[in-house]
């Protein structure tokens, strides 16, 4: 069996009185595009950090490429490309300056990847890093990672707060990555368009733990959403099989569920349904469907109140 490019065991990691990461266990494979998706303080950042050697674990294991991240030389960290969300790069250095010094650093440097992607941005070699635009930046730490040659390369919401054109672009250099190198990417993104336009293999946190681990389109096809006419009643959430979310609207019950058939169509008319409507739903509805079944002071909460203007996840 091929050694996978990044795997956890038993990872926990705690912040005084905060388990961020919780016994996770995790695999990813080699060559393959990894989304990592979910709420706020589900644990993606801290993963990251312990991944790439900036933060250690309080217990548990981690390695990537082979290496326990513990132990990572720096020719293990040139074979791991990282661009992080605030795109941080030494401001004081002019952009020919620093792309200099990291073709000297990196044995292995690319400079047709990293002209590839530069060519997509508007980059000036004279102009300071710390003058640049967030894009622009996001476009300059893309190419710097994607030139040394990375086998792993890290991505921690690279496109939050780029205008639409930066984003667009910051994506076609991924994609054109990932076709050209065998290189796996390890993405992280609240952006469901984007997890569904890159990744093959979707990773879902909930509180330091993997909830989901699925290709996007298959998780996508486990959740279902019924539209049920049920006259004079409401259904009962703890009788629902599967239920991610239930809302009345105008009298009719929205209910979202994972891993209910056609089957289920019965269930509602046995509940007193006079008609029975199943819907497809996209990757962002049924991620925050099964993030907000894992709050159970949440759903409760969303399940006593109908929904206004519509059903929301």
């Amino acid at each position: 069996m091929t050694e996978p490019a990044v795997e956890t065991r038993g990872l926990c990691k705690r912040f005084g009185a905060k388990l961020a990461l919780d016994g996770l266990d995790l695999r990813l494979d080699v060559g393959r595009i990894h989304a990592i998706v979910g709420a706020n303080g589900a644990g993606k950042s801290t993963l990251f950090r312990i991944l790439v050697g900036f933060l250690p674990a309080t217990a548990g294991t981690a390695r990537v490429l082979g290496r326990d991240c513990r132990e990572l030389e720096p020719e293990d960290r040139a074979r791991i490309g990282l661009v992080n969300e605030e795109h941080t790069l030494p401001g004081w250095m002019r952009v020919a300056q620093l792309v200099a010094m990291q073709r000297r650093h990196y044995r292995r440097w690319d400079d047709d990847a990293f002209r590839e992607v530069r060519g997509q941005f508007r980059l000036d070699d004279d102009q300071r890093v710390s003058q640049l635009s967030r894009g622009e930046r996001a476009g300059l730490s893309l190419a710097l990672a994607l030139g040394q040659a990375p086998e792993l390369l890290v991505l921690d919401e690279p496109t939050l707060g780029l205008d639409v054109v930066a984003r667009r672009a910051v994506l076609e250099a991924i994609v054109g990555a990932a076709q050209r190198e065998r290189c796996t990417i390890v993405y992280c993104s609240h952006q469901m368009e984007e997890v569904e336009r890159l990744a093959d293999h979707l990773v879902v946190l909930e509180r330091g733990r993997v909830v989901c681990a699925a290709p996007p389109d298959d998780f996508r096809e486990r959740v279902r959403l019924w539209l049920a006419d049920i006259p004079f009643r409401d259904l009962e959430p703890a009788r629902v099989p599967g239920l991610l979310q239930l809302h009345k609207l105008d009298g009719v019950h929205h209910v979202l569920v994972i891993d209910q058939g056609d089957e289920f169509a019965g269930f509602l008319r046995e509940a007193g349904a006079r008609s029975v409507r199943a819907m497809p739903v996209s990757l962002d509805r049924a991620v925050n469907g099964l993030l907000a079944s894992r709050r159970p002071a949440a759903a409760s909460a969303a399940r006593a109140q109908p929904a206004e203007g519509g059903v929301h996840a």
